[in-house]
């Protein structure tokens, strides 16, 4: 059936127009209603956010309510659900220095599905996250690998593993592909989302990438990326997405290293290429032992001084061999060698697994142990490119069996670390100094002690099981759950 179109909508709606503009002609400073918003269409003509006040007023109201709620505020009307929905109302926020940092951990179950949790230091309460999608599968690999655009797909993002795991597969006659169905998808926070990106499905790398929006606290899926990967390394400069390496299927059956890369710009939804990385020090080699031996694979990467510095590897199962890194300038479009004491000495969180984050302008890295407190956080001193202590007692140990024995997240200005301990609590640990200076000052405003109650169920306590604040004075503990046998996978930190 066709539609009819009223000739006196179209008269009213050029002459709600009109009167806006002239509203804005006449009133600059002051901020329009939500009617452009399409969401208010369905709203009564000349509703209100909150009666007797201007819907200006109203939503300076809702940009100061911290965002734990915001849940409960959607369900008020629809129309604070437009409002909360709006993006007008997260400018505001930006606007008003009234924006939240939260930390999103993913975490894998037994039965190898992936779980992501919200966590709002300042309230100390968890939000559980809706399933990230899932579709049968019963498509072609040739359809999973455009992104599957039907309404059919398979679960895309299924377990990780360790890449020196994985490895197995390209110096055995046994496939580990075929034996792992979903693992080593990417995570990363760019524009105020997460995204996931890529992995292994079957026999497949996809090219994939879903988003969370936490305004709307839904998945969406975007552009897929040029090449399926999976274990590839992200990192966001400039408002944008970069994706480095990782590892693709050969023709052959065996696992196909890359050194191709891309980036994504959230504004626009594309992805363009980036040059290749040149792993200048695995030329000095002959081509057919790179073939057939040794792999060469990035196993980190790092946003720093406006550039993107990536350590390398070279892989020949069981060993692995350091070789430095390389730095893309994203301004140039080329990369460089990396400063051989950063390279040399950055710490290794596992075998083909280094981490580093940049805290206050500062480049960090953890170096595990075998033993309780004797880990080390290290800072990187450009001036002598050297890796120096900056805590000398973290209380982490490097679990071989784990996936992910710990993670390093950066918010409220503080360096952190997450970390399961035998009682399976998940811990989030801050760092009280570094390098001998004061903690920061933002953590007065982060609760210590556990909330009763959450969103998504009861917080364990804080000293129960974790670590009590006397036993190491350079660590405070601002939240601890029991999240049962899953275990950590990774965490991305969104300000919002």
């Amino acid at each position: 059936m066709g539609s009819v179109v009223s000739t006196n909508n179209i008269s009213h709606s050029q002459s709600s127009q009109n009167q806006t503009s002239q509203y804005n002609h006449n009133h600059p400073n002051k901020r329009p209603k939500l009617s452009s918003s399409p969401h208010n269409h369905m709203y009564p003509e000349n509703s209100r956010l909150i009666p007797s006040l201007p819907d200006e007023i109203s939503l300076q109201i809702l940009a100061r309510i911290p965002r734990i709620h915001h849940l409960t505020l959607k369900s008020v009307s629809r129309n604070w659900r437009s409002a909360i929905l709006s993006s007008d109302l997260f400018h505001l926020r930006k606007e008003l220095q009234v924006t939240e940092e939260w930390v999103y951990i993913l975490t894998k179950m037994e039965s190898n599905k992936l779980c992501w949790h919200g966590f709002d230091p300042v309230s100390g309460l968890w939000q559980r996250l809706p399933p990230m999608p899932y579709f049968l599968h019963d498509e072609t690999n040739t359809r999973l690998r455009r992104g599957s655009n039907g309404s059919r797909m398979w679960n895309v993002i299924g377990s990780t593993i360790r890449i020196a795991d994985f490895v197995r597969g390209w110096f055995s006659r046994r496939d580990g592909a075929e034996q792992l169905p979903f693992c080593g998808c990417a995570v990363a926070a760019v524009g105020g989302c997460l995204y996931v990106l890529g992995g292994f499905a079957r026999s497949l790398a996809l090219s994939c990438v879903w988003r969370y929006d936490p305004r709307s606290n839904s998945w969406d899926q975007v552009g897929p990326m040029g090449s399926g990967r999976a274990f590839c390394k992200t990192g966001v400069l400039d408002g944008k997405l970069y994706v480095i390496g990782g590892v693709s299927r050969a023709r052959n059956g065996r696992l196909n290293p890359l050194r191709s890369g891309e980036v994504f710009d959230p504004l626009t939804g594309t992805w363009e290429p980036v040059p290749d990385m040149p792993f200048t020090k695995a030329q000095i080699l002959p081509a057919a032992f790179l073939a057939d031996v040794l792999k060469p694979v990035a196993t980190g990467m790092a946003c720093f001084r406006q550039r993107l510095y990536v350590t390398q590897s070279l892989y020949s199962w069981p060993f692995f061999f350091d070789i430095g890194g390389e730095v893309f300038d994203p301004r140039s479009c080329t990369w460089g060698p990396m400063p051989a004491g950063m390279g040399d000495g950055w710490p290794a969180r596992q075998a083909g697994t280094k981490l580093g984050l940049v805290v206050n302008g500062e480049l960090y890295a953890l170096e595990p142990s075998s033993s309780l407190d004797s880990g080390m956080i290290k800072r990187y001193d450009s001036q002598e490119d050297a890796w120096k202590i900056a805590v000398s007692r973290v209380p982490v140990r490097d679990f071989t069996e784990s996936e992910a024995p710990f993670l390093l997240a950066g918010f409220h200005e503080s360096f952190h670390v997450i970390t399961k301990d035998g009682d399976n609590n998940i811990s989030v640990l801050r760092a009280r100094a570094m390098d001998g200076t004061a903690g920061s000052s933002s953590d007065t405003g982060s609760s210590s002690s556990s909330s009763s109650s959450s969103s998504s169920g009861s917080s364990s306590n804080l000293q129960e099981g974790g670590m009590n604040e006397d036993n190491n004075s350079n660590w405070r503990l601002i939240a601890a759950r029991n999240f049962g046998t899953a275990e950590l996978v990774s965490c991305q930190v969104l300000d919002l």
